[in-house]
């Protein structure tokens, strides 16, 4: 766990860095020859960094100090703090916390901010700290999450968390942010944490689900500080100009880097209000894609200065989320927490130190991951009778051959709009119709055991035949199946059951593809080389039943979050996300006007 002060020099090393600074004493390492991230200015300069114990004693002209026990050649390199992650579920890595270091600590990313959101809704508050701890050098900061449950009224969820509890964790050491929170309640609850966060100077993490004006405006007035929704220039500037930060998203749902860094003209008065996040990325594209080094290469692809890039992923967030006096800042008396770079425009460092110890080279942790985790995190799917007839029934109007349903459509990633479907009557049951690529949606209880189970219909998945099942619902952590035909969904949900939670793809009666997630029903301990492994092939299964998403599993996820408009999904129904507000499935008549403007586009 990363308790801010922790990081901080005791006074002891203060004595010892004053002595080095001052030229009494030798210092343990130089970092010799680089042009060094400069920490007040946008400049490259011609500095040796002077390392005693876990942080920078001090930044010298090249060769001012003679000699180190340990000198590290940085000529012909740039020398920049370590990446940090300004919003990351690692839940949704499907690695455990020492996995995900030795994967993104050696591409450069050395601290992350973490809302664990899913952890909290299976174990509670031991879950969140399961999430905060590893031995392994990536530093993890908690952003504490409010949704455990998100909603008394709407889900009947896993584990809940008191509300003197959450706020409390607002005032921990470890403790940078108020997690994400609904954008649609309006709640007393809500606006008395919204409230603490502030008392305890924390910064209050936003997820404005493509609000604008009223809306937008209503959910910022609670002190919201930054956003990772914001997808379109217009978006970005919007909020920057009511004082957000934007978080700028590259996940496995979306890479908004993409249409943000298309238009620099436009997005220029935004630049210096900007950071980096991965949000929901999974194994497989954090090794292939990269993780915050992702989002440099693609700012100076698009034309960004690299000097500014590299302080969007480093100085920027360190500033705003009040770490900047532990990390992100090349400076006397910060963490020495670096990374060496040869090609600006490649971001892959040759050398990442992290507290003062060389621990990555060219791409590969020198570390290992010895982390342990309790027995309790294993075991967590408790599945009802799967076989149990009304648990995926849709009933149909006596004598009618077809119906028009409410369902959604995805988009731009996570995001879903209502519309309606006329699908076909089966013995007196709504089907689904994979012609028209309307497919069955189900929620689950996996918590209880209580045989509850919401149903609605999805677009855009694209399955001509099949289904495909996760443990993974957010943030309740419910099971969440999508198919083209029940059989399939019930065959899908039991091998979850036999798996121990995860992902899996099924067709004909067979188990085509798997992702084994038995840590919690969310990740795995194997390592992570494993994991992505399993994700590749589980995705490449999935598309050869005419999957059009390329990450259907981490997709699927999200088709049941009721704080994204349209529609979402729990174990206990659809709802209105605008209302928040149970709906019915069958209609008569068209689906009510949302209030969203929704932009062109697929998955």
């Amino acid at each position: 766990m990363t308790e801010l002060t922790e990081l901080l020099p005791t006074t002891a090393e203060l004595v010892r860095l004053r002595a080095v600074a001052a030229g009494h004493v030798r210092p343990d390492v130089i970092v010799r020859g680089g042009l060094v991230q400069s920490p007040g200015t946008e400049e490259w300069l011609e500095r040796d960094v002077l390392i005693a114990g876990r942080h920078i004693a001090a930044l010298t002209p090249w060769d001012h100090v003679a000699e180190a026990s340990t000198e590290i050649d940085a000529r012909g390199s740039h020398v920049v703090p370590g990446f940090i992650d300004t919003h990351l579920h690692i839940e949704y890595t499907n690695l455990t916390p020492g996995e995900l270091a030795r994967l993104s600590v050696a591409r450069g990313t050395t601290t992350v901010l973490t809302d664990p959101n899913g952890s909290a809704n299976v174990w509670g508050a031991a879950g969140m700290d399961v999430l905060l701890r590893t031995d392994t050098p990536l530093h993890v900061f908690q952003q504490v999450s409010p949704t455990t449950p998100g909603s008394f009224d709407l889900e009947r969820g896993g584990a809940v968390i008191p509300e003197d509890v959450v706020r409390a964790r607002l005032h921990d050491d470890v403790t940078v942010t108020l997690g994400e929170t609904n954008p649609f309640d309006f709640g007393e609850i809500s606006t008395g944490r919204f409230r603490e966060a502030l008392v305890a100077g924390r910064r209050i993490t936003g997820h404005t689900a493509a609000q604008t004006h009223e809306t937008l405006w209503g959910y910022l007035a609670a002190g919201i500080s930054d956003d990772h929704n914001a997808a379109t220039v217009e978006e970005v500037l919007e909020r920057t100009r009511l004082g957000a930060m934007i978080t700028v998203m590259g996940s496995s749902l979306t890479d908004n880097t993409v249409p943000l860094f298309a238009d620099l003209d436009a997005i220029a008065p935004a630049l210096r209000h900007l950071s980096f996040c991965a949000d929901d990325k999974h194994a497989h594209d954090l090794s292939t894609q990269g993780h915050i080094d992702h989002h440099v290469r693609q700012a100076i692809r698009f034309g960004i200065d690299p000097q500014l890039a590299y302080r969007m992923a480093t100085t920027q967030p360190a500033h705003y989320y009040r770490l900047d006096q532990a990390v992100g800042v090349l400076a006397p008396s910060r963490l020495a927490d670096l990374q060496i770079i040869p090609d600006l425009a490649e971001v892959r460092p040759s050398v990442v130190i992290v507290a003062g110890e060389v621990v990555a080279r060219d791409g590969a942790a020198l570390f290992a991951n010895t982390d342990e985790l309790p027995d309790w995190v294993y075991g967590t799917v408790h599945l009802p009778d799967v076989q149990a007839p009304d648990l995926l029934r849709v009933s149909a109007p006596d004598d009618a051959a077809t119906v028009q349903v409410r369902a959604m459509e995805m988009y731009n990633g996570y995001f879903k709009r209502a519309f309606t479907a006329t699908l076909p009557v089966v013995d007196g049951e709504v089907a689904a119709d994979p012609a028209q690529d309307v497919l069955k949606i189900a929620v689950i209880d996996r918590h209880h055991g209580e045989g509850l189970a919401g149903i609605g219909f999805v677009r855009g998945f694209g399955l001509r035949r099949g289904a495909i099942a996760i443990t993974m619902n957010c943030p309740n952590m419910n099971i969440s199946v999508v198919g083209a035909d029940d059989a399939s969904m019930r065959l899908a949900v039991e091998e979850l059951g036999r798996m121990g939670g995860g992902f899996v793809t099924v067709a004909d009666g067979e188990v085509v593809g798997r992702v084994p997630l038995p840590v919690g029903g969310m990740m795995s301990a194997a390592p992570f080389e494993e994991t992505a492994a399993a994700l590749a092939a589980g995705h490449a299964a999935t598309h050869a039943l005419g999957c059009r998403i390329p990450s259907p599993y981490i997709i699927l996820s999200f088709v049941g979050l009721y704080a994204v408009p349209d529609l979402g999904l729990t174990e206990l129904g659809l709802i209105d996300a605008a209302t928040q507000r149970f709906v019915e499935v069958l209609l008569p008549g068209p689906v009510d006007a949302c209030g969203h403007d929704h932009a062109d586009g697929g998955v």
